[in-house]
């Protein structure tokens, strides 16, 4: 009997993983697809794309729940956790872009409730289906907005290359921001927040160091060359933060 309890919980965590990798990969996507609204003069298009592609993540995230329904779900969290943070990055980094804000918890979580029916999974909800929910837990939320600190920052390069110096400026008091709330946290978050707040002010060094090119020097240097200037001046700091 504990053979076959530890084999179903087994499969039940290797399927779990599987689905996991999906979300990953399509979020990834779509993180990919949001960073092209800087390069183009319409784009609203590009953000209802992005939009079609997570609610087809939100599908998966469904079969997650359902996965879930009955379990403890921190014996599994282990094998989720990675696709819900990617998923919590890009719906973040979508939001940011339409509303230049940082989406609660609460918001998250409002997308994740789903109608078991018999073709499968919908977020619609028909009378006498039975509710299915999924809650992102606070620390995959922390993570994931973590990790949305390094699409900024790639985001603030691309609006500098594209002659937009009117973002990095945005970009870097939000940044600065996001940065004073992980600091209030402190050590009495998830151990991984205190590893990923160093990428957190790497990222925000960048960007404050780019609004510095931009304000000091941006009138002497052509928009098309300030793109140049700023890697080589990333590529320095990465150089002198691996010395220290």
């Amino acid at each position: 009997v504990f053979q076959q309890e530890l084999d179903t919980k087994h499969d039940k965590y290797e399927r779990l993983v599987k689905i996991s990798r999906d979300v990953t990969i399509e979020s990834k996507r779509t993180i990919f697809l949001l960073h092209r609204v800087t390069s183009v003069p319409e784009a609203e298009d590009i953000l209802n794309e992005a939009e079609t592609k997570l609610d087809a993540v939100r599908q998966k995230i469904g079969q997650i729940a359902e996965e879930l329904r009955g379990e403890d779900i921190f014996q599994f969290h282990r094998a989720f956790t990675p696709g819900i943070q990617e998923y919590v990055e890009a719906v973040s980094f979508l939001h940011y872009i339409r509303h230049r804000s940082l989406i609660s918890l609460e918001e998250i979580n409002a997308r994740l409730v789903f109608m078991r029916t018999e073709k499968g999974l919908a977020e619609a909800q028909p009378a006498g289906s039975q509710v299915l929910t999924f809650q992102v837990t606070p620390s995959d939320y922390l993570l994931g907005v973590a990790d949305l600190t390094g699409e900024l920052m790639r985001m603030c390069i691309s609006s500098v290359g594209n002659g937009d110096i009117d973002t990095p400026f945005q970009l870097s008091q939000f940044l600065r921001q996001i940065h004073d709330g992980f600091s209030y946290i402190g050590n009495t978050g998830p151990y991984e927040v205190s590893k990923k707040l160093h990428t957190l002010r790497q990222s925000l060094g960048k960007v404050e160091d780019a609004c510095y090119t931009l304000r000091v020097r941006g009138s002497e240097i052509p928009k098309h060359m300030l793109a140049d200037v700023f890697s080589s001046r990333t590529t320095l700091m990465d150089t002198e933060e691996g010395v220290v």
